[in-house]
This record gives structure tokens, sequence and C-alpha cells, in this order.
């Protein structure tokens, strides 16, 4: 009999059957651990980059008992502490803001003003200095002195009401500003309040009227360049309001004129302040009477308004010099038609579109292929203006109103040459100067010795002037003299002759050795003193200059090539001393906007097959057993046989690690007891993107550090780091920066010293050497040519000039640091612990985004094996300029010589990491970066024999627990599944079973 189900009783509700519950659980399971798989994975790969944000963790080395009483403790701080170490900086900061400001005019002994002056401040750079440049050269400038408080300090009196609508203004107004690589963003306008904005306060004048002090700014910028046409911008959106036709961005604007004419007819005394590291065009300010002073003040860092207001005040004698030419008209340099945006008509260069650069990858993508002539050659700055001037080509009076190495001071000195001595073609020609301070007010002075080589006209193109060396005296008394003594290597006379000899050339004839004030001016009350070659001296073969290693040769004769002296159609004329009206350099023809075959093939991907094929050597032995640490080598010549051994011990990996993950750093190494390194940037001072408690005390520009033409001071500066980094933990520093000052637009300047290569090269290896003292590596950048930021990322822009200008210009400061930096290596010498010292040379070089012609800088076997290491012999490192870009090919860059690369892993990779050559490219790369970090700061502490034990970071532990959390989740969840899925199918085969007896 059947039962009835009571008609009071609720529905059963009905389970959810196995195939909807596994549709929905087992989607959900495998969404998360596909998600924990894609993490992990992402952060394997990513592990560079975001061990640079989180962490990399924390190498422990420990020293055996043998060796713990041992004195590994390399380098000393000279302070107690970090605070200690600021205010020293700020002090020093100052010293060189003092020592580089440039007096530029002062008629009737204008400056200085009187002490406790009441004084007006006009224009914008008044109340919103530019105390530097944006980009990787950037610098904290948040306490940072103002104009204001500078001259406060000084004690003057401010007109507040004034300076106050400024600042309101300048923070409703932003000026222009560069930013990096990305024209459309990038802002032109010079921001200068209006005239109707000064007029509203000009009762406040007669208060404070001793001076009306006009600060003139202009900045700078990392990934582009000023403006040369104020109407012409990427962006038009962009423009400023205020810009007129043919305006450029160098000049004085209306507001600005308007701002002076103003000052003018208001006060008495008009003093013009140039906040800028670039020049500016200043013709009319300097020709206007009425304009009483002008002092060229550059990007002052922390501290360098309060020397403005000492300077003004008179409690310093301004000493610094012009580091550039400053002409009349820009529109009219060598360098104006060709600096900027040429792209060829003819070329789309295609590279693999994959981050990891896969040979084997058929995705592409394409870009253009833009360039620049430098078809001015070796004339442009003073080596130009002087020339031409020599020649009769232009009047020098109406085309310079300020010379190279130019400066006033409140005092008169009186020189007279004590003495000569004349070596051999081989030896040195030394000048010894008596410097008398013949006036009133103790002060410093810079003497400069300058050289004119014998020119034949179509020979070896020659300056008329060169600068060959200087000397800046300390503080001379009234009535007191010093003696400065200015030695000049004979051999460093010589030029570059590419065309017929290939080497250089020191050739016969007189050469005028001369003392002088600036570029143009010859020291009242001396003589040239000449000397004699009495026949061709050909530096080649074994008959090298003795300061190089091997013989120097071209190297670049694929660019040189595409420069003519017969007049060849599609070439660029060479610009010629012998007729400068007709070769005078002209924007590019139709004609050179075609790319040749030569420079077409220049372009094209490297091959990474092709240059593999081509290797005979053996592969390297990697994974070897060995007991050697990176520590057992501090001090050995890079030669010594324990390196080998070292080498074969690494395994591949451990080494692409190092090199392909080598942004503000240099990575671990735990099988060799190799440390972690921190590199950061910048030229004013230390700098990071990344890690804001690495910056530092804001230095001076670069150009204000020239302007000093100090090397003690530069030396100085280069120690203060040094004592910085051994605080910060910091070990390299990507400076000093030695680019040319090529033309005035380009926006990175600031970051670069001057026009003159020897100058440049000078005061960075003095701060090179000053940094070394503490174990601190730099990498001095940007090996070479990169003088305009226009294009540097769209493909890297071609570079075309001469060899001669090549070596005489653009390579010059680069050999100068490589043959003149070292640092010296306190090392453990035996079992017993006694220390020995070593000597190194400089520790790395940066490679540039540009190309050599139409040869990535980075991946230029020329430039940096063939003229880098064999012919100048250096021994450190080459890291590259910050690698995102198709075309720097990590394969390419260590073939040809670039060992580092400057990225997080995974955005490069190696296309060939197996085949012999790559293996050996990759080992030869891990060498240079090996020894340079083993005779650093970076193994202080540590002896031979100790020992090293890994702590991983925290967000290492923390991606371990979440990992384990999610997976035992998963688990549970698998588990959940499978018991629910065997209940309700037991639960089903009951209800089964039981209404089949039922309805039995």
């Amino acid at each position: 009999m059947n039962a009835r189900p009571r008609k009071d009783a609720a529905p059963a509700r009905k389970r959810m059957s196995n195939k909807k519950y596994l549709s929905i659980w087992l989607p959900v399971l495998a969404l998360v651990t596909a998600l924990t798989i894609v993490a992990n994975m992402a952060l394997v790969i990513a592990g560079g980059w975001v061990a640079s944000q989180l962490g990399s963790g924390t190498y422990t080395f420990t020293n055996s008992d043998e060796s713990a009483d041992w004195d590994t403790s390399y380098y000393e701080s000279d302070f107690a502490d970090m605070d200690e170490v600021d205010a020293a900086a700020k002090d020093l900061v100052e010293d060189i803001a003092a020592g580089g400001i440039v007096l530029a005019k002062n008629e009737d002994g204008a400056l200085p003003l009187g002490s406790g002056s009441a004084v007006t401040l006009l224009g914008r750079a008044a109340a919103d200095p530019v105390f530097g440049g944006s980009g990787s050269g950037s610098v904290d400038t948040n306490s940072a002195v103002d104009v204001r408080a500078g001259l406060e300090n000084a004690g003057f009196s401010i007109n507040a009401p004034v300076y106050d609508a400024i600042s309101a203004y300048a923070e409703e107004n932003k000026r222009g500003h560069i930013e990096m690589d990305l024209p459309m963003s990038s802002t032109y306008t010079i921001g200068e309040m209006q005239i109707d904005g000064y007029e509203a306060q000009s009762a406040t004048f007669g208060d404070y009227d001793d001076a009306a002090i006009v600060v003139i700014g202009r900045p700078g910028g990392e990934g582009g360049d000023l403006a040369q046409d104020m109407l012409d911008i990427a962006n038009p959106e962009n423009v400023d309001p205020r810009a007129q036709e043919g305006e450029h961005q160098l000049e004085l604007n209306q507001d600005e004129k308007a701002t002076i004419a103003l000052a003018k007819d208001s006060f008495d005394k008009v003093v013009v302040v140039v906040n800028a590291s670039t020049t500016m065009e200043l013709g009319s300010l300097q020709d206007d009477p009425e304009i009483d002073a002008i002092l060229l003040a550059g990007s002052p860092g922390a501290t360098g308004f309060n020397a403005l207001g000492s300077i003004l005040a008179g409690d310093v004698n301004p000493s610094g010099r012009t580091v550039d030419t400053w002409a009349a008209d820009f529109t009219a340099d060598p360098t104006w038609n060709n600096f900027g945006s040429f792209v060829y008509d003819n070329i789309e260069a295609s590279y693999p579109v994959s981050a990891t650069e896969s040979a084997t990858s058929n995705a592409t993508v394409t870009s253009d292929a833009p360039f620049v002539n430098h078809a001015e050659g070796i004339y442009f700055g003073y080596r130009y203006y002087e020339t031409a001037a020599a020649e009769g080509f232009i009047d020098y009076d109406d085309a310079v109103v300020y010379p190279f190495g130019y400066g006033l001071s409140y005092t008169d000195f009186a020189w007279e040459v004590a003495g000569t001595e004349a070596g051999a073609v081989d030896g040195t020609i030394a000048v010894t100067v008596d410097v008398t301070n013949t006036g009133d007010v103790a002060g410093r002075d810079v003497v400069e010795l300058y050289y004119s080589a014998p020119y034949t006209a179509g020979g070896i193109e020659k300056s008329e002037v060169v600068l060959g060396g200087f000397a800046k005296t300390g503080v001379i008394e009234p009535g007191a003299s010093e003696s400065v003594t200015i030695e000049l290597a004979v051999e460093d006379m010589a030029s570059y002759d590419y065309l017929e000899n290939a080497a250089y050339v020191l050739e016969a004839g007189d050469y005028e050795i001369t003392v002088q004030t600036d570029s143009h001016t010859v020291a009242e009350g001396t003589e040239p003193f000449v000397y004699t070659v009495d026949s061709d001296v050909v530096y080649a073969g074994d008959d090298h200059r003795a300061s190089d290693a091997a013989a120097v040769t071209n190297q670049f004769d694929d660019v040189s090539a595409n420069f003519t002296t017969t007049g060849e159609a599609g070439k660029i004329p060479v610009f010629s001393r012998a007729d400068f009206a007709g070769t005078f350099p002209t924007a590019p023809t139709a004609e050179q906007m075609v790319a040749s075959d030569a420079i077409v093939e220049g372009f094209e991907a490297w091959d990474y097959d092709a240059a593999a094929a081509g290797f005979e050597g053996d592969k390297p032995t990697t994974g070897a057993d060995s007991d050697l640490a990176l520590i057992d080598l501090r001090g050995l010549a890079k030669d010594d046989p324990q390196w080998d051994e070292l080498l074969d011990s690494l395994t591949v990996g451990e080494m692409t690690d190092v090199l392909l993950n080598g942004a503000y750093q240099t990575a671990p190494i735990g099988s060799i007891g190799k440390p972690q390194t921190l590199e950061p940037d910048g030229p004013a001072g230390f700098s990071s993107f990344i890690n804001s408690s690495i910056n530092g005390v804001a230095y001076p520009s670069e150009v204000l550090i020239a302007q000093t033409w100090d090397v003690e001071l530069g030396n100085a500066m280069g120690t203060m780091l040094g004592n910085e980094a051994l605080q910060k933990g910091i070990n390299g520093w990507y400076a000093p920066a030695m680019n040319m000052h090529r033309s005035p637009f380009a926006g990175r300047n600031f970051e670069y010293y001057s026009e003159d290569p020897l100058l440049s090269g000078a005061m960075a290896t003095s701060v090179a050497n000053g940094v070394a003292t503490k174990g601190v590596y730099v990498t001095v950048k940007h090996f070479a040519l990169n003088e305009q930021e226009t294009n540097r990322v769209n493909n890297g822009v071609a570079t075309w000039a001469t060899e001669q200008a090549i070596r005489e210009v653009y390579l010059k400061p680069f050999e100068m640091a490589v043959k003149d930096v070292s640092m010296d290596v306190t090392y453990i010498a035996d079992d017993e612990g006694t220390t020995a010292q070593a000597t190194i040379g400089l520790g790395g070089v940066m490679s540039s985004f540009n190309r050599i012609g139409s040869t990535w800088a980075g991946g230029s076997e020329a430039l940096l094996t063939d003229v880098l290491r064999t012919e100048w012999g250096f021994e450190g490192f080459v890291i590259s300029d910050f690698n995102l870009y198709p075309y720097m090919n990590p394969n390419q860059g260590i073939s040809a010589g670039t060992d580092l690369t400057l990225t997080f892993q995974p955005s490069k990779s190696f296309g060939d990491t197996t085949s012999a050559k790559a293996v050996t490219d990759i080992r030869n790369a891990t060498h240079n970066i090996l020894y340079t970090v083993a005779n650093s700061n970076a193994m202080d502490g540590l002896a031979p024999g100790a020992t090293v034990a890994y702590t991983p970071p925290t967000w290492v532990y923390i991606q371990i627990v979440s990992t384990v959390a999610v997976g035992l989740l998963v688990l549970g969840g698998v588990f959940m599944v499978v018991r629910r899925v065997r209940r309700h199918r037991a639960s089903t085969s009951e209800k089964v079973d039981s209404d089949v007896l039922v309805n039995a």
C-alpha cells in the first residue's frame, strides 16, 4: 500500500546537482590557482623591478675568526653622521656659487651695493628661481635658499609687496617645463609677470630704491630642447600666449623687456641677475648704459643664493669666469641650422617588438630614422668666433657679448710672465705667471693659457686659439702676489688628421703660447711665447702619444664618409677656415635627407646569428667549483689568473641576472659573495626617481661648478659626495656628465660643464677623483656625441661629425677622465692581515641613446672597444643609458663593449646566451663589472675568507606565506568539492533505492 504525503508538509528543496555545483566551483578554484601561478611567475620575471621598489633582501657577510681583528675599514667618513655631512655640504655649495658667479658688467663700480641696502626684486625668477633642471639631473630643492632669503641673509631689505605679487603670479602662472621625452606635453611659457602687475606696486618703489635687481631665469630639462621658434611648438596648445613672431626661448621676451624698462625708469641703479645654465642673448643689456651691472648666477643649488647676496653686498669678491661664448645673435651661430629634428625620408627602421629581443620573433615595431649633422666641425663656441674674427669673417665686437673665460672682479690684477720652460716634442711646456692684486680688496683670479697652432689653408682644420690649461689663484690680498704654473704637454697641441695620416699630427711651425684673461684677450703686460716644431710629428704605430695605451688611428671612417671637402653631392660640406663664407653650415638639403645604402644598413636590427657564426673562440667554462670570493680579488691586477678561476665558477644565469638588471645598482651574486651595489643619479648631487631617501643636498648645476674654474673646489665637491655615499651605502654614481654645450638650446646643458672639452674634462676629473677617495666609482656620461635631446629615444638620432671633431672635441673630456681619474685601493695582502695599496683607473662610463653615424653608441665597437679600451686603456665597465627601446640591443651592447644594461628585468633579455660568442661576451662584461665593484667601497668591512648568508626581503616572505595560504585554501576547496560531490552522489543513490522499495 502506498503512503500518502501529508497535505500540510512543505515541499522538499531540491539540492543542486553535481553538474551545476561543479560548473560554479571548478572555475573559481581554477581561476584562483591560475592567478596565484601568474602572480608568482610575474614576481620571478619582474623580480628586479619589484626588488628596486620593495627591497632585494640582505646579504650578511661574516669574516672568519682568523680575520676578525684585521683592519677592513677601507674607507672612513670625515663626519660623524648625515646631519654633519648635510651641514658641511650646504656650506660647500655656497662656496662653489661664490667662486662661480660671474660678474659680467659693472659700470662705474655700481657693485657692490652698500651694506643694508633696501632693494626691489623684479622678474619672475626672483620669486620662482631656477635651482637646476628636470629629469635625472634634478635635485630636491624644497628647502633651498631662494633669492629673497639669500639677499636678506646678506643684510638687504627686500620690497615685500612687489615680491609677494611676483610670487602670487608665479604660483598661478606656471613657467614652461620640459616633460621628459614628451614633446606634446612640454610647455615653453616664459611666464614673466606683465607690466601692470608691477605698476600696481610702484608706490612702494621709493622705500626700496637703492637698486632694482631684475632676475631673469631659463629652465632646462632632460628629454627635450629649448625652443628655437616660440611659435613652432609640437603641441600648439602649449605655445606661450605672449610669444612674438621670430622669438626664440633664449632672448628676452616682451614682458621681460617691459620689466627692465620699468626698472630703468624707476630706479637709479639697475642690476640684472641671469639665473640660467645656458647662454642667452644679452647684447642689448650689455650695451645699455642704464643697466649698471650684470651677474651670471647659473643654477645655484641649495644655498647658492646666499653667495649671490654676499657678492652683491661686497662680502665676497666674484671670481667666476664664463664657460661658454655668449653670442649676440644665436641665429648667426654655425650650429643654428643643424640643431633640432631631422628625419631621413627613405628609412622606416624595424626591430623586434618583443621586450625580450627574441632573435626568432617575427613581430616588429617600426620607427623613424632621425639624424643631426655636426656640420660646423670643430668650429663652434670660441673655436668659431675667435677663428672667424681672425679670418675677417665676422666683427668680433658685434658678434660676441662675453668671450669664453670672461669675468670681472671688484679689484684689479696685474700679470707678469715669470718664466717659461720648453721641453722637447715628447715633453711639456710650463709657464709661470706672477699675479699681483693692484686693487683695494682681496680677490681671486684665473690665469688661462692658450695656444695657436700653425694653419695652412686646405690643411688640417685648426682653431685660432685653443685652451691649453688654466689655474685659479687663492685669495690674494691687496698688494700681494701669487705665482701659478701651468703645464701643457706638447703632444696635446697636435691636431687629428683623419684625411691623410689617420693619426694625431703635430705639424711643423711656430706655436704661439699666450696667457689670457679670456679666449679673446691677451693679458696686459705679457707677450706670447713661441714654441717651434722643426718637422712634422706623426703619432702613429709604436710612436703614438705617450698618454695613449696603443696607437690611435681612424675608427670612424663610416661617420666621416658623410662629409666632403670637394662638394660631393649629398654629402655634408666640411666647414673650413679656408672658406668660411663658402662652407658656412646650412640646413640639410633634400639630397642629404635621403640616406645612403650604408646608412640604411646601419639602422637595421643587429644580427645575433651572424655575429655568433663569425666568432672563432671556444665557449668559456661556467659553473666550475671554486672557493674564491670576490673579496679575494680586491687589489689584484685585472689580468691576474685568479680572475679566470672566479669567472669559471659563475653560471650564465648568475651573470645575466647582473648584466640585465643594472638600473641604479649591480645585483648580488651569492656564490662569490658579491654584494648588491647602489648607484644613483645625478650631476648636481645624488638623486633617485625610485628611492627618495637617497636624495641629498642640491649642488649647483655643472655650469656653475665649471664657472669656478677651480679644480680644488671640484675635488672638494667629490669628496663631500663621497662622505655622503658612505653614510647612505652608495657605491657608484651616474656622473659627472661631460657632453659639450654645442648649442645653447640643448635642454640638458645644465648637466654639462662647458663648450670646451679641456675645461669639462678637468672639472669632471677633479670631481671624480674627489669621490674616489671614499671608494665611490663614477660612470662618466653620456659617451658620446649626445649633444641634443630632440629625437634621443626616437630610434636614436644618427649623429654625423668628422673624426677630427669627434676626437678633438667630443671625446676629449672622456679621454681625460680615463687617463687621469684614479682610485687608491687598500686591500688585505696576506694571511696575516697585512694591508697593501693598489691603484685602479676610472670605474665606469655610461654610453648614450644616440648613434655614432648610424650605429647605436652603446653598440659601437669602434667607440667602446677600439677607442675606449684599446687606445685609452680603460679597464672599468660601461653601462647603457636607460635601455627601454628596441634599437638598444643587449647582445649588440655586450659585443661592442656595453657591459651593464640600465634597466629592470624583464624589460630586456639576451637573444643569445648559448653560443660561444654570447657566453664569452657575457663573461667579459661580468669581469669588467666585478673588477670595479671589487675595488670599491662595496667591499668595506670584508676580509678574504668571509662567508655570506642571504635573508630575503619581507615581500618575499609575504609572497611565500600568501602562496601557501592560497594553496591551502585551494586544497581545502578541492576537498570540499570532492566531499560534496561524493555525498551528493551517495544521497542520490539512496533516494533512488528508497523510491524503488516504496514503489515495489
